[in-house]
């Protein structure tokens, strides 16, 4: 039986695992209204004490949209921090703590790290199986965005090449993410750090264009600004990982150029200054110089071929010097220690369950206790004592399932503000759709109540006739 229903698909296992936890309320409901047609009864008490009954029903209604929203919610949070990651296949940095260094790279959380050297960077972004070698550089911001320095190629990358603008040409020029509250042109000047810290005149004279803009992509860094790394460290009084000899050499070969010509005329200048333009856009991004590469935080790595990844892994995890990691791997570890959370909230969850389903089980005594004197009279003009249990439970079923069904819409409308709660303080796009562990959930709790509700029908029945009269 267990190999029959591992060989089901996924789906046919949530419909038949939910057909399982409602066959009890089916069966029960089925035995019970065997028979009679007690529903214009029903309706005529539902009317008679429609306010208790509306209370009674938003209740119930509470109670399942709570632990709707919750699991909804933490289901979501894990997707959403795994798509953040999902561009980012192996993270090489100084020795240190992974799940320090992750936050940092994959979601911005500003932290103080070693830097790895040229010589480490020439050594990755040399490597035959590395198809992308990107060097971030963290520590200026504006406003509430990172100012985060990388290479045109990672941009393309991170953004699937979905940029509205254009990518930087120049190391004056920037391309904002997708929530950055800067329009194209616009210019600004970094501040060095970030937040309440953060040196607002450390970079006067820095003043950087917005010439691009990355399509959403539901991660932090659709609030964050991506520089040239060579602006970067230029901004900071560093060299900018170029060897001032070739640019010498470049500088002397237009001399030579001027000098044959003679006196250019002014559109000869033009030609000049997009020459020298172009010689600008040549030093930007790789090839770097290792003696001139004045280090990186992280060095994001990409593979075509899976397999390389892992032997990357293996290559750059030294000691003393790198450690390389799958960002995935940390989220797994941090996973398992949301999942014994997760379990302790469920025991919660559950506690609180029951004491819901007891808290259910006293509002059906109260509730039928209200009209006991008109089963009574029920019984008194000859009606079967199974029609008059039927009535009872149909009107504690009714209840039930209206609350339930309220339940499920008041729990997806929490989950949905919690996401947007949730997103605007991490920037990680979470959404909670309804999924089958809420499904089993509210399938479970129907189950469970419509059993209860069987309890106060069958007192009510124990109640004497004239007893309830006199009621």
């Amino acid at each position: 039986m267990t190999d029959l229903w591992q060989s089901l698909p996924p789906l046919a296992q949530d419909i038949l695992w939910t057909i399982l936890l409602l066959l009890p309320a089916l069966a029960v409901g089925g035995l019970t209204l065997r028979g009679y047609a007690p529903w214009p009864l029903v309706r005529a008490i539902l009317w008679r004490f429609r306010w208790s009954s509306a209370m009674f029903v938003l209740l119930i209604a509470i109670s399942v949209g709570m632990g709707i929203g919750l699991l909804a919610q933490e289901r979501g949070l894990r997707r959403g921090t795994a798509m953040a990651a999902d561009k980012f296949d192996l993270v090489v940095s100084a020795p240190g703590s992974e799940l320090t260094v992750m936050f940092a790279a994959v979601y911005l959380q500003p932290s103080d790290m070693p830097l790895l050297s040229g010589e480490v960077y020439a050594e990755i972004a040399g490597d035959e199986d590395v198809s992308i070698a990107a060097p971030l550089a963290f520590g200026d911001s504006y406003g509430a965005a990172p100012v985060i320095g990388t290479t045109a190629e990672f941009v393309r990358y991170l953004a699937d090449a979905r940029i509205e603008g254009r990518l930087w040409e120049a190391s004056g020029e920037a391309v904002a993410g997708a929530l950055v509250p800067l329009d194209l042109g616009a210019e600004f000047t970094p501040a060095h750090g970030a937040g309440d810290t953060a040196e607002h005149d450390a970079h006067g004279d820095a003043h950087l264009t917005v010439v691009g803009r990355m399509a959403p992509t539901g991660t932090p860094w659709d609030r964050a600004i991506l520089l040239p790394i060579e602006a970067v460290w230029e901004v900071h009084g560093l060299a900018n990982g170029h060897a001032p000899a070739a640019e010498h050499e470049e500088d002397g070969h237009a001399e030579e150029g001027h000098a044959e010509e003679g006196h250019a005329e002014e559109g000869h200048a033009e030609e000049g200054h997009a020459e020298a333009h172009d010689h600008q856009t040549a030093r930007l991004g790789p090839p770097f110089d290792p003696e001139y590469f004045p280090g990186t935080t992280v060095i994001v790595v990409h593979a075509e071929q899976l397999w390389a990844n892992y032997a990357l892994r293996s290559r750059y995890t030294r000691d003393a010097e790198t450690m390389a990691f799958f960002p995935g791997t940390v989220l797994s570890t941090l996973y398992r220690v949301m999942g014994d959370i997760r379990q302790a909230m469920s025991v919660m969850a559950l506690v609180t369950q029951v004491l819901v389903a007891s808290s259910v089980l006293v509002g059906l005594f109260i509730l039928t206790h209200l009209f006991r004197r008109q089963i009574a009279l029920l019984r008194a003009l000859g009606a079967p004592a199974r029609f008059a249990f039927a009535v009872v439970w149909l009107f504690g079923a009714t209840l039930l399932l209206a609350g339930a069904a309220l339940g499920l819409l008041t729990g997806l409308g929490a989950a949905n503000a919690l996401s947007r709660v949730v997103t605007a303080r991490t920037d990680v796009l979470v959404q909670a759709p309804l999924g089958w562990s809420e499904i089993h959930f509210l399938a479970a709790f129907v189950s469970v109540t419509l059993l209860l509700s069987l309890v106060p029908a069958a007192f009510i029945l124990r109640t004497p006739v004239v007893a309830g009269l006199r009621a």
